[in-house]
């Protein structure tokens, strides 16, 4: 029988985005990576980390917490501003849409990967992966020295 729902399920060529999941007073956070088309290494200048900020603070509708800019994608984490949330994915697009307006080309691949958090322990771990990246990529010899990160909104997770 699982051969059978296995093969009647469509091959897929892009990420399953499900709709967040409220659960009483508990925190939503999302853990999101968005990446450059062709995997370009053009995000990791001031410039561009200064137009990605600005573009999160104009898109008011989700909160950004913490983020690492990486040359050829970001990893950041999000949580909804207004309730009911404003949709994720229009959200995304208003932001991709204005830095891209900087830059010659098409910037951005067209899908995300985005992943709801289920407990703060995971925000912890998500995070310390995250914040290590620029090191593992031999960009930095210690995380706090990638230029490229930050936190712009304190997101607490609440259960």
């Amino acid at each position: 029988m699982q051969d059978f729902i296995m093969e009647s399920l469509p091959d897929r060529k892009r990420p399953a985005h499900w709709a967040g999941l409220e659960n009483g007073n508990q925190s939503v956070l999302y853990f999101v990576t968005v990446c450059t088309k062709h995997r370009q290494p053009v995000l990791a200048t001031e410039a561009m980390h200064e137009c990605i900020v600005s573009a999160w603070k104009t898109a008011e509708f989700w909160k950004v917490g913490r983020y690492v800019i990486m040359p050829d994608h970001i990893h950041l984490f999000c949580s909804p501003a207004t309730y009911p949330p404003h949709p994720f994915r229009r959200w995304v697009g208003f932001w991709k849409n204005t830095v891209a307006r900087n830059f010659d080309g098409t910037l951005w691949q067209r899908d995300i990967w985005d992943t709801q958090l289920r407990k703060g322990d995971s925000y912890t771990e998500k995070w310390q992966y995250v914040v290590n990246n620029p090191v593992r990529a031999s960009l930095a010899s210690k995380s706090n020295d990638w230029p490229y990160q930050g936190e712009i909104e304190p997101l607490w997770w609440h259960d």
